[in-house]
């Protein structure tokens, strides 16, 4: 029998009663977001823990002009001791302001906040406590944010959504309140830039700094406005069209739509786009309209788990975190460049992505039959080829290394750990062959092939050949995807060994498929790469890491992706049994991150414990919350962290429609003993 998808989604829509610090709610397409509290815009931000924003992919700034700095301007550290191969910008020294500068900039943008602006009887304006009977809910089959509440008695309803193919946020709102001319609605923009070095201090909007942007009323009739925004060379338009009141500049960066009495409904829309480009807005209706039709298309047409007839008491809430994940990352990770770990709720890491967190963000769109929302950020590759040669020319290799912290134009970010990891370097490889495998055409070997191949160049002359171990090792220097270990004792590290050979493995299959030679370095690298590193029965996180279990017992247990997120050719199963019950026993969770639990429960569905896999992936521990939102919560710096939702739904595909060479059985990660009622539609088996 056929799964009522809209049934699943629809029970799991999240609400709010009130305000939920926490968890605000989001409207948006993967190249825009709409963030809103509860009143359905952005009226209240103060009452909120989590920045309420408005994002794009595109909206970016450079403080001082985008060349203020180089790479050229920092220090460079860090070098192969027998090649020389290398140089790392990874301290700031004597040159702290570029070093920092080049960390903040580019910086993505706040685009602005939309608020209402409520007054009583006397026309002072209505704090948040003044919201009464509020009842807030996210029609996750529409798309479409419903609020409806009492402002000094009068009823208040919302309907708000962005369009799924235009950077344009639509709202309709209803109230008595707008004919008695109580209710107006604000723009306000914040400045660029950051005021803090630090970059948990900077996830917030910064409303200081008036001087250093601009705001341009460029023209304002009677129900339509443009507004230019510039700072520095960077900018952006916004164009308003609504159907009752009168906009004015209220200040240097605000403006004021006067709801004016006319009538109980107004509805506005507001279309964001690059300076020098013309928005072409569409009606509330139409972008309703549109919307509706893509969150219908989205879930019927994806891949679907249901949980909910399992006797496990905990099954309801897996499928809340399984079907709110999947429209999180929709809205946040399905851009055209990969995302920042907090997509585009608010900045963290000065609004950058990291792109180690690509496979967390996005390998499982194909698994999930969405193998389109993947292809968006996978061209972004191939844009910033030239950059990534450039980065491996520079440091000695061939090919292409991708960097780990990057703005759009894909350079690197100096940093003390980022530009020494290399477990982002066969991403595509492996992004690209779930491509490949949802469409397997000569065309997709032909848009993805230069990428493949260039990323497995420099990954084996990366790799060092060994005169005395007659072998090939990775590193030093190198930091491991556990990131605290020092980058010049480190060597080998477990889970990138692994990652090496399978990614390598896969290039040299491209090779075949397009009829191309191999490098044979490729094969090379592939025969005598180094062995992976154990120590009393358990693998350890790297060569020179005795201390894995005891004083190195934090962070990510890395050493457990080499059996789970990857096939694990090398690994001895019961070598990592033992690892892993060794990791259970004496890991400090405390310290982890949101996606260490999915990757700990494909390790265990591998090794055919369902029950582990499940107990990992409902582990109860701050690390591993969701909230009402439907967001992995790390800490108050971090409400959202998208690689831990994205880790589930990766985690959720493997253990129910299986994975490659795997069992020959249903739901082949779940417990077999009747605890689980586990139904899917759509889902591969790539792992």
């Amino acid at each position: 029998m056929a799964i009522d998808r809209k049934a699943l989604v629809s029970r799991h829509n999240p609400s709010a009663r009130g305000i939920l610090p926490l968890s605000p709610l989001a409207v948006g397409n993967g190249e825009f977001a709409f963030t809103a509290d509860v009143t359905g815009l952005q009226t209240f931000p103060e009452a909120y823990d989590v920045p309420l924003g408005t994002q794009s992919q595109w909206g970016w700034h450079s403080s001082g002009g985008r060349d203020a700095w180089s790479l050229d301007d920092v220090r460079m550290q860090h070098a192969d001791a027998q090649t020389s191969s290398g140089g790392y910008p990874v301290h700031a020294e004597d040159r702290e302001e570029p070093y920092h500068w080049l960390r903040q900039n580019p910086h993505r943008l706040q685009l602005g906040q939309i608020g209402f602006v409520f007054r009583d009887a006397s026309g002072d304006v209505v704090p948040h406590d003044g919201v009464t009977n509020a009842e807030q809910t996210l029609d996750m089959w529409s798309g479409i944010l419903h609020s409806r509440y009492n402002v000094m008695g009068r009823e208040v309803t919302v309907r708000t959504a962005v369009h799924p193919d235009a950077d344009q946020l639509a709202v309709r709102v209803d109230s008595p309140l707008l004919a008695e001319g109580r209710l107006d609605i604000t723009i306000r923009f914040p400045a660029p830039g950051m005021t803090d070095r630090s970059w948990e201090k900077t996830i917030g909007l910064n409303w200081g700094e008036p001087d250093s942007h601009a705001t341009v009323l460029r023209s304002n009739t009677d129900h339509e406005a443009v507004v230019d925004r510039s700072m520095d060379e960077d900018g952006y338009r916004l164009a308003l069209h609504w159907s009752q009141g009168k906009l004015r500049q209220t200040g240097p960066h605000s403006l004021l739509l006067e709801g004016r009495g006319e009538h109980s409904s107004l509805s506005f829309v507001a279309g964001f786009v690059p300076s020098g480009r013309l928005a072409s807005l569409v009606s509330v209706q139409e972008t309703m309209e549109a919307s509706q039709a893509y969150w219908e298309q989205f879930w019927m047409n994806g891949g679907v788990v249901e949980l909910a007839d399992s006797r496990d008491p905990r099954a309801l809430e897996l499928e809340r975190r399984i079907v709110l994940s999947q429209f999180v990352l929709a809205i946040h990770s399905a851009g055209s460049i990969p995302p920042q770990e907090t997509g585009l709720l608010y900045n963290s890491w000065f609004g950058k992505p990291h792109l180690e967190m690509h496979w967390w963000h996005a390998f499982h769109f194909p698994l999930w039959g969405r193998a389109y929302l993947l292809k968006r950020s996978m061209d972004w590759y191939r844009d910033i080829l030239p950059a990534a040669r450039e980065l491996a020319r520079f440091q000695g290799y061939e090919g292409a290394r991708w960097p780990k912290m990057v703005g759009p134009e894909g350079k690197q970010s100096p940093s003390p750990v980022a530009t020494l990891l290399i477990w982002q370097q066969p991403h595509p490889i492996a992004m690209a062959e779930l491509l490949y495998l949802s469409e397997p055409t000569q065309e997709t070997l032909e848009l993805y092939g230069d990428i493949v191949r260039e990323s497995a160049d420099f990954m084996a002359s990366f790799a060092r050949w060994d005169e005395a171990g007659q072998r090939y090792v990775l590193g030093p220097p190198v930091i491991p995807a556990q990131e605290n270990h020092k980058a010049a004792t480190t060597w080998n590290p477990t889970y990138e060994l692994e990652y090496w050979r399978h990614a390598l493995e896969l290039a040299c299959l491209w090779a075949r498929r397009q009829g191309l030679p191999a490098n044979p370095k490729w094969r090379d690298v592939i025969d005598r790469l180094s062995a992976l590193p154990q120590q009393d029965g358990v693998y350890l996180a790297h060569e020179n890491a005795p201390d894995t279990y005891t004083a190195k017992n934090h962070d990510h247990p890395s050493m457990l992706g080499a059996l789970g997120m990857l096939p694990g050719v090398m690994i001895d199963p019961k070598v990592m049994r033992q690892t892993l019950r060794k990791v259970l026993e004496s890991w400090r969770w405390d310290t982890t991150w949101g996606w260490d639990f999915p990757m700990a429960a494909m390790t265990a569905a591998r090794l055919g414990d369902g029950a582990l896999a499940v107990d990992m992936l409902l582990f109860e521990t701050t690390k591993n919350t969701y909230l009402p939102n439907g967001h992995n919560y790390l800490s108050r710096r971090l409400s959202a962290y998208l690689p831990g939702n994205g880790g589930l739904l990766i985690a959720i595909a493997m253990m129910a429609a299986g994975w490659q060479n795997g069992p020959d059985q249903h739901a082949p990660g779940f417990p077999n003993d009747g605890s689980w009622t586990v139904r899917h539609e759509g889902l591969h088996a790539w792992m």
